[in-house]
């Protein structure tokens, strides 16, 4: 038994509270752009992308070193990503789990209508990172699938769905937009991490393709996505234009540096100055400009 003042939440609603920190946290150990994006959006959603990408990045330590580094081997990671995946799916199905994360993302799931449909993929992507070192062109589209565009419909469930009681099906432009701005996002990384999942973790995620068509592909879906921003909540525009920005202004940078000899970043201002774009309500911009 534990003493309580009789003004403290307690029970459910405690641990509902404290997951959510939990997966604040995470997200906001992990990655500055992302909590940049994610205070632009409205309360409503806030804490559910959260606690989407509190998910996605736990299952992405799994796979990534931290895992390794703490003396796994790969069966015993493979082995903890399944686990990770049955406890995700049983949340969802019985409102509960002992792992603060997963709780966080199940009280969205079911409220949002995220269901194994989009899980299992995004599961099998990940596990793909224990098994595959070499992708070609068929096997790229496959992970990119399960790893970054049905993050992006996740959180596409959240911006339609959260608050508005039964879950509904987005319409389809902006499932196309959601799943081309995700697989832009990790087309990015891709070019961006290249030297890194090369030498620290021995993966080519882009096999043949080259910059440049990859570049390509990235304009396309930056601008694809774009398009349909604005057809998204108002409470959701200002953060997915500046997560969207963002990416595109790494994209520019990219372009202008063939062989990049670091990882290539972009500036505060810069960053300073999407943010302001986005909130004061401007359009996505064009990838090129």
């Amino acid at each position: 038994m534990t003493g309580r003042r009789d003004d403290e939440v307690t029970g459910l609603a405690l641990y509902d509270r404290t997951a959510e920190d939990a997966a604040a946290a995470v997200i906001a150990a992990y990655s500055t752009s992302f909590g940049l994006a994610s205070r632009m959006l409205g309360p409503r959603v806030r804490s559910h992308v959260r606690n989407i990408y509190a998910l996605v990045r736990v299952a992405d330590e799994i796979v990534d070193g931290p895992a390794r580094s703490a003396g796994l081997d790969a069966e015993t990671e493979r082995r903890v990503l399944d686990d990770l995946e049955t406890e995700t799916l049983d949340a969802i199905d019985r409102g509960f789990s002992a792992n603060l994360v997963v709780h966080a993302f199940a009280r969205t799931a079911r409220e949002c209508g995220i269901g194994g449909d989009l899980v299992r993929p995004f599961f099998t992507s990940m596990r793909t990172d224990l098994t595959t070192a070499q992708h070609d062109g068929a096997s790229h589209d496959a992970y990119v699938y399960g790893s970054a565009e049905v993050v992006g419909l996740m959180c596409l469930q959240a911006f339609v769905n959260a608050g508005e009681g039964a879950p509904r099906q987005p319409e389809p432009r902006l499932v196309d937009g959601a799943r081309r701005l995700g697989a832009a996002f990790q087309d990015v990384n891709f070019l961006r991490d290249a030297d890194h999942d090369a030498g620290a973790l021995g993966r080519d995620y882009l096999g043949a393709s080259t910059r440049e068509e990859v570049l390509a592909r990235i304009d396309a879906d930056l601008d694809a996505a774009a398009e349909v921003i604005p057809l998204l909540p108002a409470d959701c525009r200002r953060a997915v234009t500046a997560a969207h920005d963002l990416f595109a202004a790494l994209a520019v940078r990219l372009h202008g540096e063939p062989e990049p000899e670091a990882r290539v970043r972009v500036p505060n201002p810069v960053k300073a100055l999407v943010a302001a774009r986005a909130w004061l309500g401007f359009s996505p911009r064009s990838a090129r400009a």
